[in-house]
């Protein structure tokens, strides 16, 4: 069967009060993303689309399945390391403030706001996509989840140590070939043609 793994659009910023879960609603530009993907998409042979339950994910996943018809499965599995945190801050926002969050999260260093820890989010994520995997043989899956289990599950196919080894573009498809057997191959990483002029910085 094949995998594709998609990154949602891009959402809002936000920071709320501590105790209160940011969930943030896309952009402008992120739904302009979610609707250049759904373009996109539109020309592959999809046999069921998935979401993260996570409103970023939804949103994107929606317009995926307004162009090709599909319903939306949601897998409360496939959620973000960070789905109880009080903020959101893009990756990329991080990075460029030189904000000491980003730096801990390339470490692997998370749980202080309410993330679960890295070997744990791992394998929740593993088990959730090798469990879509062995429920669809044969065919092509599309799930809209998260930059952390996009990382988490491709790691695990690389078994590489570094977990956030790469920055997944928003609505970046990576596919992953996973055989009856057992065998998994990383055919592409990071797909984003389809946005490229609509990605910020």
């Amino acid at each position: 069967m094949q995998l594709l793994l998609i990154r949602h659009a891009l959402p809002h910023r936000v920071e709320n009060e501590e105790g209160v879960a940011a969930d943030p609603e896309l952009s402008e530009t992120g739904h302009a993303q979610a609707e250049a993907l759904a373009a996109f998409l539109a020309g592959e042979d999809i046999d069921l689309l998935m979401a993260s339950p996570l409103r970023r994910a939804r949103q994107t996943a929606e317009h995926v399945a307004a162009r090709t018809g599909h319903e939306i499965v949601i897998d409360e599995e496939l959620a973000e390391f960070d789905r109880h945190s009080h903020f959101y801050i893009p990756y990329e926002e991080l990075k460029a403030e030189k904000d000491e969050r980003w730096d801990d999260l390339i470490a692997g260093r998370w749980g202080a706001d309410g993330e679960v820890d890295p070997a744990t989010f791992q394998a929740v994520v593993v088990e959730a996509v090798e469990r879509v995997i062995a429920a669809n043989p044969g065919r092509t899956v599309a799930i809209v989840c998260h930059g952390g289990v996009i990382n988490a599950y491709l790691a695990h196919v690389l078994a590489i140590p570094t977990m956030m080894f790469f920055e997944p573009a928003y609505t970046g498809i990576s596919r992953v070939m996973a055989a009856r057997t057992g065998q998994r191959q990383l055919r592409s990483i990071n797909e984003h043609g389809h946005v490229r002029d609509l990605l910020e910085g």
